[in-house]
């Protein structure tokens, strides 16, 4: 081939290439910010972008959770006596002591006279022989023993009344799941607490992630967090005969995609997590492509959670929450606004990325082409 022929050959290849380049696109690794709210502007958009700073912080802060929880709170610690109070279903043995040998319980030479396992009525009676009922609920044990010698004294006048007491279902609780051991444990006495049930059911297990503590009394349930129960004294609940105890792990999580650190399922490794905790969680931005100024948390919120006014409810029920963590402002705002169960925090990838791409492209071809043009000369 002639030589002047060669420079017009490269030319060609490098024309090629460039065409190439122009009729595709780089792959993306993540969604870019534009891409995500594109439309939102449109008045059939289904959902809304809210911008989070120090000024719409509080105004986001005030709408309802996306999640309401089907708790009723908990139930702080009251201050009450120690003895137990005797209920209907509780059994009460009597040891009677008496000297009389024309004792109409007793035997000749008999001393004590046993009487066990005396169920408690509904109606919150014992019976008692050649006495009749006795009414025995509401009482302490001690209050009841000397009931029940007051009793006695028509037929036994020198009685003394031993009484002992065995919790039934009304004066027991039942610790149900999460723990080493499960079933029913007595209320020895009426200031047992929630954290002394736990402790003899040996403890919470170490391996549930940010373990609840649920109570369920009168067909309510009431929750708190065990880290938070336990650095609370004043929340160490007070328990009744009937109640159940439950423990469970959190099963609220959030979920990680994009240009960030890692895409995964996160639980919530405490009650409250802040957009700036899920950072971290997530193990931060990927430094290659992510946009910092384009962080965004999607949250669905329920239909009937959708306000017209912004400062009582969210416009959309579908809305988008974006962080700049480049400034202050974004960063502060970031580690105040809570994460909600279920939310997604999309790290969108930086416009920064494709051009670097393109251009490391661009300069691949150029290198091609002028190895081209060497291996033609």
């Amino acid at each position: 081939m002639p030589v002047f022929f060669r420079p017009l050959v490269s030319a060609t290849v490098l024309v090629v290439l460039l065409g190439s380049v122009s009729s595709c696109s780089p792959p993306q690794d993540a969604a870019s910010f534009q891409q995500v709210v594109k439309g939102v502007d449109k008045p059939e958009s289904t959902f809304a972008v809210q911008i989070v700073t120090r000024d719409t912080l509080p105004v986001v802060e005030g709408w309802p959770n996306s999640h309401p929880i089907s708790n009723y709170g908990w139930i702080a610690h009251q201050s009450t006596g120690s003895d137990p109070v005797i209920k209907p279903g509780d059994k009460l043995t009597l040891a009677i002591w008496d000297n009389d040998e024309t004792s109409l319980l007793s035997q000749p030479g008999q001393k004590v006279i046993p009487l066990p396992d005396l169920q408690v009525s509904t109606k919150g009676t014992i019976f008692l022989p050649y006495v009749d009922e006795v009414y025995v609920a509401r009482m302490t044990p001690d209050e009841a023993r000397r009931t029940v010698q007051a009793k006695l004294t028509s037929i036994i006048p020198s009685a003394q009344v031993q009484l002992s007491l065995a919790a039934g279902v009304q004066n027991s609780v039942e610790v149900v799941a999460g723990v080493p051991t499960t079933g029913k444990v007595p209320l020895t006495d009426r200031s047992t607490t929630i954290t002394t049930v736990l402790a003899q059911s040996g403890g919470i297990p170490s391996t549930l992630s940010n373990p609840q503590v649920n109570l369920q009394r009168d067909g309510k349930l009431y929750k708190v967090a065990a880290d938070t129960l336990f650095s609370h004294p004043e929340l160490d609940t007070t328990l009744r005969g009937g109640d159940k105890i439950f423990v469970a792990t959190d099963d609220r999580y959030f979920l990680s995609l994009g240009a960030a650190g890692k895409e995964a399922v996160i639980d919530f490794p405490r009650d409250t997590v802040t957009a700036l905790d899920a950072m971290s969680l997530i193990g931060g931005l990927n430094g290659t492509f992510a946009n910092p100024k384009g962080v965004l948390v999607l949250r669905n919120y329920p239909d009937s959670a959708v306000r017209s006014m912004p400062r009582s409810g969210p416009p959309k029920a579908r809305m988008i929450f974006a962080f700049d963590l480049t400034n202050a402002d974004g960063l502060f705002s970031a580690g105040q606004f809570r994460i909600e169960d279920r939310d997604l925090v999309l790290v969108t990838e930086s416009s920064l990325y494709n051009t670097r791409t393109i251009v490391g492209l661009v300069m691949s071809i150029f290198a091609a082409g002028r190895t081209t043009l060497t291996a033609t000369n």
